[in-house]
C-alpha cells in the first residue's frame, strides 16, 4: 500500500496518534458496516451507500496509516496481511459499485449485497484482530 507505507517512512514512531487512530478505524467500522447493511436491506445498491462505501475506505484507510506509523514499521503478520487484503478488497468494491450504478446494470444493482457482505466479513478480521492484539499489549 503506497499511502500507509510513505507515512510510515516519514519518521520515528507515533503513539500521540493513537487516538486518532482508533477514532478513524471504528468510523470506518460505523460507515462501511451501513452502506453494507443498507445494500442489503433495500435490496438494491443506491448512490447514499456508495458514498458510505468510500467514506469507509477512506476512514480505513488513514486509520491504517496511522497505526503503522504510530508502530514506526510494517508488520507482515495474519492481521497485517488481511488488513491490506480488506483495504484492496473494498477499494474493489466501491469501484465495482461506482461503475455499476453509473452504468445502471440493474441486475448488478439488485445482487451487489452477494459480494459486499463477503468483503465486509473479511474487514472485520483485521478490524478485531487488531483490538484483540492492542489489549493483549
Amino acid at each position: 500500500m503506497i499511502l500507509p507505507a510513505a507515512v510510515v517512512a516519514l519518521g520515528a514512531p507515533a503513539p500521540g496518534l493513537l487516538p486518532y487512530a482508533v477514532v478513524a478505524m471504528v468510523l470506518a467500522l460505523v460507515l462501511y458496516t451501513i452502506g453494507v447493511w443498507g445494500a442489503k436491506l433495500a435490496g438494491r445498491l443506491r448512490g447514499w451507500q456508495l458514498a458510505f462505501f468510500w467514506c469507509g475506505l477512506a476512514s480505513d484507510t488513514v486509520g491504517t496509516a496511522l497505526m503503522w506509523r504510530i508502530a514506526g514499521r510494517q508488520e507482515y503478520d495474519l492481521h497485517a496481511l488481511t488488513g491490506q487484503l480488506a483495504i484492496v478488497l473494498m477499494a474493489l468494491h466501491a469501484t465495482w459499485a461506482t461503475i455499476a450504478l453509473a452504468l445502471k446494470r440493474e441486475g448488478v444493482v439488485r445482487g451487489f449485497h452477494r459480494f459486499s457482505i463477503p468483503v465486509w466479513l473479511l474487514w472485520l478480521v483485521p478490524f478485531f484482530s487488531g483490538a484483540i492484539l492492542a489489549v493483549r499489549r
